[in-house]
């Protein structure tokens, strides 16, 4: 079974700022759909317009916060990955809560700590359920004992040892 390999980190930062940026613009374009529909006058056609413009005007700025935070967090990974010389999980976690503490850095020090401890263990269960998903899998494929339904091949009999 072959290892997924990662993409070098200056283009892995780019596809995850991409892939960030259009996760956060189909997630926001979903989420202010139904907000613009509900928020507009009555009427299906006014209902429908007023998702539309909802979606227009606040799902490129959800996408380019996700970018943000896509694009930061694997920057921090790449330099984790260069400083430590090894690739683990806990490259994802430090940058996860590194990440998390540098976007709340305007709001002070308290909302920078708790951001960063909320980045942090987010990061740890996402990685311990990739974890265990990892091992679960590996289980499936492990050899088992092949099953012996020929009593002879067990060896000699209990009552031939004794004698």
């Amino acid at each position: 079974m072959e290892e997924y390999s990662r993409e070098p980190c200056p283009w892995r930062i780019l596809d995850d700022c991409g892939g960030a940026f259009t996760m956060g613009c189909i997630g926001g374009a979903v989420f202010h759909s139904i907000k613009g529909f509900r928020n507009a006058p009555s009427g299906l056609a006014r209902r429908a317009a007023g998702s539309l413009v909802a979606v227009k005007t606040r799902a490129p700025i959800i996408g380019g916060n996700f970018a943000v935070w896509g694009g930061m967090f694997s920057t921090i990974d790449c330099t984790l990955v260069h400083l430590r010389k090894k690739e683990d999980p806990w490259n994802s976690i430090i940058s996860g809560a590194a990440t998390g503490g540098i976007l709340a850095a305007r709001n002070g020090a308290a909302a920078m700590a708790g951001s960063a401890v909320i980045g942090g263990v987010l990061l740890a269960l996402i990685e311990g359920v990739g974890i265990l998903f990892t091992r679960l899998s590996a289980e499936q494929f492990k050899p088992g004992h092949p099953q012996i339904e020929d009593p002879s091949q067990l060896g000699q009999p209990p009552s031939a040892q004794t004698m």
